[in-house]
C-alpha cells in the first residue's frame, strides 16, 4: 500500500521544524524514496538532503544502502549515520562484513514478517571467522560510541 501525499516536501519541512523546536530529540531518521535497480545495483534518489539541512540534530537515512555508498554519504554529510535494514537481517555480523569487507548473505523476503520462530531473522549463517564471537556482537557499539566521543555526530 502506498501512502501518497500533495505536498511531501512541505510536509517533510513542516515536522522538521516542530521537531526542531522541541529539545530532546536525539536524532531524526528518514527513508528515502523509491530507489530502482541499474546494473544489479540499488540507485538511491538522494532526496533527503533539503531535511537533513533543516534537521538540527544527529540525522540518520535509510533506504537501500551497501557500504560503500553508506560510507560516501556520510564522508560527504549527507548525513550523519546510516541505517541498514534488508541486509542487516539476512547478515547478523554485518558491521564485522563491512570491516571486513566481507561477502553478504542475500535476503529472503518471504521470511521477513512470518511468524516462524526459525526461518527468517534467526537462520542466516554468520561469516566464517577464527576470532572470538563476541566481537561479532560488540562491533556497531563501538563505532557509534566512536563517532560520538570524537564529536562527528550533531548532539
Amino acid at each position: 500500500m502506498d501512502c501518497i501525499d500533495s505536498g511531501p516536501v512541505a510536509l517533510g519541512h513542516y515536522m522538521i521544524q516542530q521537531l526542531n523546536k522541541h529539545e530532546g530529540f536525539l536524532y531524526c531518521h528518514m527513508m528515502e524514496p523509491r530507489m530502482t535497480i541499474v546494473d544489479d545495483r540499488w540507485q538511491i534518489p538522494h532526496g533527503l538532503l533539503p531535511f537533513r539541512k533543516a534537521f538540527n540534530g544527529t540525522f540518520i537515512v535509510a533506504g537501500g544502502y551497501d557500504r560503500e555508498e553508506g560510507n560516501k554519504v556520510v564522508a560527504e554529510d549527507y548525513t550523519d549515520l546510516v541505517a541498514y535494514g534488508r541486509i542487516f537481517l539476512a547478515n547478523p555480523d554485518l558491521p564485522k562484513r563491512f570491516e571486513l569487507n566481507g561477502p553478504l548473505n542475500k535476503y529472503d523476503r518471504s521470511t521477513f514478517y512470518t511468524q516462524d520462530p526459525v526461518v527468517g531473522y534467526t537462520d542466516y549463517p554468520f561469516m566464517e571467522d577464527d576470532s572470538n564471537n563476541e566481537v561479532k556482537y560488540s562491533c556497531l557499539t563501538v563505532q557509534i560510541t566512536n563517532l560520538i566521543t570524537t564529536n562527528n555526530v550533531h548532539q
